[in-house]
């Protein structure tokens, strides 16, 4: 299960598994053409802690895998002996969530003899730019634009970043150096009684609010940290929003000093305009720097309608175009593991065999891991 198939399969039949959250994704594809997308999540066990226990989501992969696998093989209308290879999401992602998935496939190689390929959880969201649901479209459906970047923006993670080979050259442009801006959404949710996942409800909100009526920090802007074109400053291209946090929750804390109503609606969309900003300008400004002329939406705040209308706008504006996929292709999912898993094979790289160990903090310029 170690060094380059003797014969690249042209269309790989590859089975993806995703774990480093709390979605428990099982994906099957044929080169670029999706077959199932199965994703169990274990969201509503969290609900009442107001994020992700990383005990509960590895309890729940544990319940999960088995089921899940089972319908993804059989809505595919596959065996495991039919697959060709296994890909699994071998990070970044936590720790014992990861652990559930990697181990699971390690046993699955071990039993089936297939190769297996351990790969980064945030490439293999670009790589969901590659696939086809349509069972005609062809090897030639699934191309990457040239000058392509990647603007990832989660729970866990938000980050810019220049893809020249999907497998082995990726560069990480910007990303943010507190919370995530997923992470943030909960957080202010948490602070105005949205409950959780705090992204859907302060969307929702946020568009009986006025987003005008506040103005929340922009964290990072300032000259200090963006420097010039010339001159760039040590930040220029990243994130901060812990600063907006607790800016908002000051604010809530100065109405209810005054014995005020708080404005939640305006409140939420003030927060959600200053997130969304921030991030559709630097995004933009280090496309237009590097070149890069088209861009992919990924992870699961893609799912916020101010985030798409804005970096939208922004892009055309730029000239730049911007991709985003099918909303649950968005979030955590096999189909991504295994898409990344399948350009992998094409493009002759050998599988990882099953020494490795996940790892909770894999850098995304780490695209599989060698064996």
């Amino acid at each position: 299960m170690s060094g380059p198939y003797p014969e690249q399969p042209k269309q790989p039949l590859v089975l993806g598994i995703e774990s480093s959250c709390d979605e428990t994704g099982v994906g099957i594809v044929r080169g670029t053409t999706l077959l199932t997308n199965t994703v169990s999540s274990s969201m509503d066990e969290h609900v009442r802690f107001g994020g992700v226990i990383p005990e509960i989501a590895s309890r729940a992969h544990l319940d999960a895998f088995v089921p899940t696998l089972q319908e993804a093989l059989h809505e595919a209308g596959v065996t495991l002996e039919d697959v060709d290879a296994i890909a699994v999401t071998s990070g970044p992602g936590l720790a014992g969530a990861l652990m559930v998935g990697v181990c699971a496939a390690k046993a699955l190689a071990v039993a089936t003899g297939k190769p297996l390929y351990a790969i980064n959880h945030l490439v293999a969201h670009v790589g969901v730019g590659l696939l086809d649901s349509r069972p005609d479209a062809g090897a030639a459906a699934g191309q990457l634009p040239q000058n392509l970047g990647a603007l990832l923006v989660s729970g866990g993670h938000t980050e810019i970043l220049r893809i020249r080979s999907i497998t082995d050259d990726v560069e990480l442009l910007g990303s943010t150096i507190d919370d995530a801006a997923g992470e943030a959404y909960d957080k202010v949710a948490r602070i105005l009684g949205l409950g959780y996942p705090g992204g859907p409800a302060i969307d929702k909100l946020a568009r009986q609010g006025n987003p005008k009526s506040i103005r929340f920090p922009r964290g990072l802007t300032q000259p200090k940290y963006m420097g010039t074109a010339e001159e760039k400053g040590p930040h220029r291209y990243d994130w901060s929003f812990s600063g907006l946090k607790t800016a908002v929750a000051r604010c809530v804390e100065q109405f209810e000093a005054r014995g005020e109503e708080v404005p939640v609606a305006d409140i939420a969309a003030a927060f959600q305009e200053a997130v969304v900003d921030v991030i559709s300008s630097k995004a933009v400004l280090a496309c237009k720097e590097h070149g890069i002329t088209d861009v992919l939406l990924g992870g699961g705040v893609a799912a916020n309608s101010r985030l798409r209308e804005l970096t939208g706008q922004r892009c055309v504006s730029a000239g730049i175009k911007l991709h985003v996929p099918p909303l649950d292709l968005c979030t955590d999912n096999g189909a991504m593991v295994a898409a990344l898993g399948a350009q992998l094979i094409m493009a002759g790289i050998g599988p990882s065999g099953i020494a490795f160990a996940p790892d909770s903090s894999m850098p995304v310029t780490t695209v599989s891991v060698a064996a």
